[in-house]
Parts: C-alpha cells; sequence; structure tokens
C-alpha cells in the first residue's frame, strides 16, 4: 500500500519507561507515569513539546508516535485524534524495534520517504535552530540515499551517562558529516573526561535517513527482527494488521538499537555536529533540576522538590 511519495516523515519514540525518574514523576503529577508523559519543564508535558517542536518540519498526518501498550491510557490522553498516528507495540521489546516498526510502516506507506526519527523526552532550548540542523540533515540523504545520519551535539562538559560520538573522516560531497568512528555508551567518569578533551560528540539518537536505508541498516544488523516486523507488511492497511503486530511481537527477539545496530561499524552512519544547541536527556531528577536553573525556569513543583532533595 502507498499513500504518498517522497515526503518528510517523523517518528517520535514515546515507549520508554524512565524508572530513573519515576520518584520525580510521582512527585509533579502524584502519577508513576513515565516522563514523556509528564511536564517535567512546564505547562506541557515532554511529548507534546517535542510534538509541537517538529510540526514546523513534519506535519501531523505524517509524524508517527510509538509507544506500548502499557502506556495506552496516556497515548490516548495525549493523542485523542486520528493524527498524529499511534502505533502501540503490544510489548516492550526494546529500542530497535520501536524504531524499525514504524520504519517499515512508513516504507508500506512512502518508499521514497525522508524519515526523521526523534526521542520524546528530550529538552532543547534552541529550537528552531536545532530543526536547522535537522534539514540540512535531510538535505544530506536526498543527494545520498544510502546515508543514515546522526545528530552529534557539541557538549559542553564530560557526561557520563550519555552516549557518545567519535567523528572520523569528512563524508565526500557531504563534508559538514563525518563518516562514525565509533559509539561509546555510558563511559567511566576518566574515559568520558578523554572523551571530552577529544572533541567527541553526544550522541542525540535523532537519525535521518531515506527510510529504505534505515530499514536496510535494520536488515544487515537484525535479520531476526528485521524479518518478524516484514511479514506485518502483507496486512499493512487491512483489518488483520492489528493480528498480524501481535503475532510478530510475540515471537520478536529484543534488541537495543545503540548496541545492536549503530555500534556495528556499518559504513552508512554518518554524524553531523551540531553546534551551540542546550539540549539534556532530562534522564535524572538531579540533571532536570539542573538544566530548569540553567535556562531560568522555575515551574511549580521546583521548590517543594528541591527542600525535600536538600
Amino acid at each position: 500500500m502507498t499513500s504518498s511519495n517522497g515526503g518528510v516523515w517523523g517518528v517520535v519514540l514515546a515507549g520508554g519507561e524512565g524508572t530513573r525518574l519515576l520518584p520525580l514523576t510521582r512527585h509533579i503529577a502524584s502519577d508513576s507515569c513515565p516522563k514523556q508523559f509528564c511536564a517535567l519543564t512546564g505547562s506541557r508535558t515532554l511529548l507534546r513539546q517535542t510534538l509541537d517542536r517538529i510540526f514546523p518540519l513534519v506535519p501531523p498526518e505524517r509524524t508517527v508516535v510509538v509507544g506500548t501498550r502499557a502506556h495506552w491510557g496516556y497515548l490516548h490522553r495525549e493523542l485523542p485524534g486520528p493524527v498524529p498516528h499511534r502505533l502501540v507495540q503490544p510489548a516492550d521489546r526494546g529500542t530497535a524495534p520501536g524504531i524499525l516498526w514504524p520504519a517499515h510502516w512508513v516504507s508500506w506507506r512512502d518508499p521514497e520517504a525522508v524519515v526523521a526519527i526523534f526521542p520524546s523526552d528530550h529538552f532543547v532550548l534552541q529550537e528552531r535552530a536545532f530543526l536547522a540542523y535537522v534539514r540540512r540533515a535531510m538535505r544530506v540523504v536526498r543527494e545520498r540515499p544510502e546515508l543514515v545520519v546522526v545528530l552529534g551535539l557539541q557538549p559542553d562538559g564530560p557526561e557520563e551517562e550519555y552516549g557518545w560520538i567519535e567523528p572520523g573522516e569528512p563524508v565526500p560531497e557531504s563534508p559538514e558529516c563525518f563518516r562514525v568512528r565509533a559509539f561509546w555508551e555510558k563511559p567511566t567518569a576518566e574515559r568520558a573526561r578523554g572523551l571530552f578533551r577529544a572533541g567527541f560528540l553526544w550522541n542525540s539518537l535523532v537519525l535521518v535517513a531515506r527510510v529504505n536505508a534505515l530499514v536496510a541498516l535494520g536488515r544487515a544488523h537484525l535479520p531476526d527482527v528485521t524479518a518478524r516486523l516484514w511479514r506485518i507488511g502483507a496486512f499493512a492497511g487491512s483489518e488483520q494488521e492489528a493480528w498480524a503486530v501481535h503475532q510478530a511481537y510475540a515471537l520478536m527477539p529484543s534488541a537495543n538499537f545503540t548496541r545492536d545496530v549503530l555500534t556495528c561499524g556499518d559504513r552508512s552512519l554518518v554524524v553531523l555536529p551540531v553546534c551551540g544547541i542546550l539540549w539534556s536527556d532530562l534522564g535524572t531528577p538531579d540533571r532536570v533540576v539542573r538544566t530548569l536553573r540553567r535556562v531560568g525556569v522555575s515551574p511549580p513543583w521546583l521548590e517543594a522538590w528541591s527542600l525535600r532533595s536538600a
């Protein structure tokens, strides 16, 4: 089935559990909700902020939000209408199926699509400048359709709880991008200081690619996952699609996209350095508080939380 041709699509990843932040989300919302469904930094949830951030680039009808069955109530409350599209995974099989299933889903509807993958739970201060980098990455993959671009943020410190990217040589004909020499996941404090001094980049897990290149990347490194997802395609758009998804996920192995795909050294992977953007993954209560104080934002819950944590 095909509904459009060569459009720009956005995939928003909203399936994480956010367990490290549960004490804070309980304090804010009186509910053990994952952080993407919590208004951590203001009046909007992180998921809503992400959607509002990308809508100047990707219209709602070409936006796909991916969650899990455990989050259905939160997803329905946040997105009650027909768009953005909601893909609900029957079970959590890790970040790789969470990225590759929507990639297949888009490919069945728009085989020539350019797709951008966005985590739903990050903080970005300079949103227009950030989208300008995403547009640059889209231009790159239109000119070099075999490439998968990862946005790598210029770090402002030796953060040991982030993933890091080691850039290699410039990409011919796309010199603003660099081959990926290595990914470093959550290094020790000493190694993080070395990565920072060496000019390595934070891994944002924001990806931009032709959808067929992203599907091919999954096929190359996770053939078992891809085989299960491929079988859903025969039922795409039919009344049996939901049944096919449940069958696929019942037999699908769990896989982590960074560990099982990005770290495999595929030559299609390149990094686009992103400079001048204040970014945080808001992964711990302390990081949330530090980010808010850095930008001068004081939501109603902050003072009581600070007193409690003192």
